[in-house]
């Protein structure tokens, strides 16, 4: 073990594979500089499923602690106020479906800046209206079946809150394919 400037304990064999790390970096800029590119690329791709999946879960989490409030009272409308959960899991799809679009893109040996940047944009946009659509899910969700639960009538309702609230995280999906194409 040998001890750095920093005083960070570097083995020999992690000595070895930065100095070889570095070695490859510096012997051409142009690998260096397409490297950084797909920097960019891949934490689109990890934004992309990352956010969405948040939105996913916390809607899900929200959406289910309301369920069974309302399971307690009413067992009978169980199955039918799973709603929520069924469009909140959709959302990590939507992220799924971006992050291996966007993946099969940054292995490609022809990756520019313009792509780099692209792609992170399109898993932010992507995730990011997959995170927003899951909070509105969850609170709808949550609310909607505890209501549902005292005044039948109002499912309708709450289903059309609910695809509005499932239509941000399409446009955000619909918009993250289309950034990524070209």
């Amino acid at each position: 073990s040998t001890q750095s400037t920093w005083g960070i304990q570097l083995t020999s064999k992690t000595s070895m594979v930065l100095a070889l790390l570095l070695a490859n970096l510096s012997a051409d800029p142009a690998t260096a500089d397409n490297m950084q590119y797909k920097f960019f690329g891949y934490i689109g791709v990890a934004c992309a499923l990352v956010f969405a999946n948040l939105g996913a879960a916390y809607g899900t989490a929200k959406s289910g602690v309301g369920i069974c409030s309302m399971g307690v009272l009413k067992p009978e409308l169980l199955f039918k106020s799973t709603v929520p959960i069924i469009m909140a899991g959709i959302l990590g799809i939507y992220g799924l479906i971006v992050s291996v679009i966007l993946q099969g893109k940054v292995s490609s040996s022809t990756y520019t800046e313009a792509d780099g940047y692209k792609h992170l944009a399109s898993g932010l946009c992507c995730g990011l209206s997959s995170l927003a659509a899951g909070l509105t899910i969850g609170i709808v969700g949550d609310a909607g079946v505890r209501a549902n639960a005292q005044q039948e009538q109002i499912f309708v309702a709450m289903i059309l809150i609910l695809i509005f609230a499932e239509a941000l995280g399409l446009y955000g999906m619909i918009v993250a394919i289309i950034l990524s194409q070209g």
